[in-house]
């Protein structure tokens, strides 16, 4: 089984839904979408926690019934912790650095600022693209 190359953030799942990146972005994007997109554990309670209405709240379930949705290791946990302890990044970014570090997937997000001091990890913004 081939590895996957992309971790999708919270912020960038939410922009491509509602179709809030530049047309160089979204095709970007729409490769990735078209082969199983990559979400961490986070990353689905951060979304499925969005007070939507119901139409947008069924748009964004179906994502996440079609996205793999990377559970919390005792891998990620233990790089979630070094990460924290090293970088002072907060929780939810920790676990998303730390779930791309270990399964060695480049980040995707428009908050790259949360991600910028952690060493080994790569991060793209579709925004810049």
């Amino acid at each position: 089984m081939e590895q996957p190359q992309y971790l999708i953030d919270t912020n960038v799942v939410i922009d491509y839904l509602g179709q809030k990146i530049p047309l160089s972005g979204m095709k970007f994007m729409n490769n990735i979408i078209d082969n199983i997109p990559n979400v961490s554990v986070i990353t689905k309670i951060e979304v499925l926690g969005f007070n939507a209405p119901a139409e947008h709240y069924q748009l964004l379930t179906d994502f996440m019934n079609d996205a793999t949705v990377i559970e919390l290791t005792n891998k990620v946990v233990d790089a979630s912790i070094e990460i924290r302890k090293n970088y002072k990044t907060k929780l939810p970014d920790a676990v998303i650095a730390a779930t791309a570090l270990v399964y060695d997937l480049t980040i995707i997000s428009r908050n790259v600022s949360d991600f910028k001091n952690i060493q080994n990890l790569k991060v793209i913004n579709p925004h810049s693209l």
